[in-house]
């Protein structure tokens, strides 16, 4: 999916990516509303496993996602594209150090232990 954006901070597949798993989050709700922050990112990680599996890190880190903020900063970045819509209350400090990205992309395998 081709999304966009003004002064690309982030890989252009990482916003596609993002808007994808808040899509797919909404679609699998019986009553679609509002996400979290929380929400989003975990929305994005579960993205991450059932397509790329125990290459879910390195493809996320290629296209420079580190970590739940950098998921936050893509999330506001297409809010000011007017591909997705905040509420006053959301802030890039709710996507903050919600996993970390070694506890869900790297100890679930067998080699992470």
């Amino acid at each position: 999916m081709k999304v966009e954006i003004q002064n690309l901070r982030y890989g252009s597949a990482a916003y596609g990516f993002v808007l994808e798993a808040v899509r797919q989050r909404l679609g699998s709700m019986s009553d679609p509303r509002h996400l979290s922050g929380p929400e989003v990112a975990d929305a994005a990680r579960c993205l991450a496993v059932d397509r790329f599996g125990p290459m879910a890190r390195p493809v996320l880190e290629h296209w420079g996602i580190h970590g739940t903020s950098d998921i936050g900063e893509i999330v506001f970045d297409l809010v000011d594209a007017r591909r997705l819509i905040a509420r006053p209350e959301d802030s890039r400090r709710d996507f903050e150090a919600l996993f970390s990205f070694d506890k869900v992309f790297e100890d679930r395998y067998p080699w992470g232990n």
